[in-house]
């Protein structure tokens, strides 16, 4: 009795083990370090450039001259000599880019809480066209603060450029890497050059 009493816990014990296993490793295998950095960033530009877009549209000039906008102001004003219409006209299409770029960063976070999706990789195209978007405006924005002087907006835009390069750096080289993990853990499996020879034999 107390040797099958025993012998109950300890399936019962290792069931539990294999099963919790099963949970983290279907959970936890879906997420790749490229999603889980674009999560972080888009949890910083969403409400940072939602919120700037916002006071823009508020107030076009005075959200403008803000420190996040205010190399492309002063750079219309003292280089191109625009007019204050002008000025606002580039002041709401700096608001509709940067609402663009959180949106796409929206469509993602809402991709990445789907596992088939973010296991297939479904949410990348999203988050390309976010990292492209924002780093072609904030590229062009620390270009601008440079040139007109603004020191504390150029730091801000290279921050930011910095931030998009840098997952845009690992979404090309991570799929490599997790093909060359994966060849590894299973050498037994043929790999792309013997399937083509394979395929060569089978041809001839």
């Amino acid at each position: 009795m107390d040797q099958s009493s025993a012998d109950q816990t300890g399936a019962h014990q290792g069931g539990t083990l294999q099963a919790a296993g099963t949970f983290q490793t279907g959970t936890f295998q879906t997420w790749r370090i490229s999603t889980f950095t674009g999560a972080l960033i888009a949890c910083y530009f969403i409400p940072t450039w939602t919120i700037f877009a916002f006071r823009i549209m508020v107030s076009p000039i005075q959200g403008f001259y803000e420190r996040p906008n205010i190399s492309l102001a002063l750079f219309l004003s003292d280089y191109m000599q625009f007019s204050s219409m002008g000025t606002v006209r580039y002041a709401w299409l700096l608001a509709v880019g940067k609402l663009t770029v959180v949106a796409f960063f929206m469509v993602f976070l809402v991709f990445i809480t789907r596992p088939k999706i973010r296991k297939t990789g479904g949410c990348d195209e999203a988050l390309m066209m976010a990292l492209g978007i924002g780093g072609v405006i904030s590229f062009a924005s620390m270009i601008m603060a440079s040139k007109v002087g603004e020191i504390a907006a150029m730091r801000l835009h290279i921050t930011e450029l910095l931030l998009l390069l840098g997952t845009a750096v690992l979404m090309a080289i991570e799929p490599p890497l997790r093909r060359a993990a994966a060849q590894e853990l299973d050498p037994g499996q043929p790999g792309k050059a013997a399937n083509d020879a394979q395929l060569l034999q089978k041809v001839a």
